[in-house]
């Protein structure tokens, strides 16, 4: 395995020594996801697409404004996917029962069936990850991974904004 911190070279202070680390893993666990999002895309399944389908059925039916503000992209891009769900009957469109003029979208049992798959087999593939754990530090670790997560989604969107690139520029921390 190649070592990141030697392609991005090192001097990093100490006092930023730990994110580093915490930085430079999550870069190779990216590297990972996108090959896993390249093997999805060979099934016919775009990974962003998968996140829209996921996304709304977590929150349920909805506008498409709204899940575009859920998933911190911008309205017409995630038009352009809905579309491609709605045409692989994943989603469907309905009239909004608060207004008949507009439209709302929810999950098919497709793309209900497509969730619970995916899921059941990212969770077995994560289960090998952990065979040789001991219980309580996969516990551990899923407790303290779970706080990292929600404390990283409360505060770069706020970092995002503040250093000018938005959650919608695409600019990464």
């Amino acid at each position: 395995m190649v070592d990141l911190g030697r392609c991005f070279g090192t001097g990093i202070d100490p006092e930023h020594e730990l994110a580093d680390r915490v930085g430079m893993a999550m870069v190779r666990m990216n590297k990972m996801h996108a090959q896993v999002a390249h093997q999805m895309a060979k099934q016919g399944m775009d990974k962003s697409a998968f996140v829209l389908l996921a996304t709304l059925s977590g929150l349920g039916e909805c506008r498409s404004s709204a899940l575009a503000e859920a998933v911190l992209s911008d309205p017409s891009t995630v038009s352009r996917q809905v579309a491609g769900l709605v045409k692989d009957g994943l989603v469907e469109r309905r009239a909004d029962p608060a207004d008949g003029r507009a439209s709302v979208l929810a999950v098919t049992e497709a793309g209900r069936e497509l969730i619970r798959n995916r899921r059941r087999q990212r969770n077995e593939a994560i289960q090998q990850v952990f065979a040789d754990w001991a219980e309580e530090d996969l516990k551990g670790f899923a407790d303290l991974f779970e706080r990292f997560v929600q404390d990283y989604e409360r505060t770069i969107p706020a970092l995002l904004t503040e250093r000018g690139t938005g959650t919608r520029a695409g600019g990464e921390v």
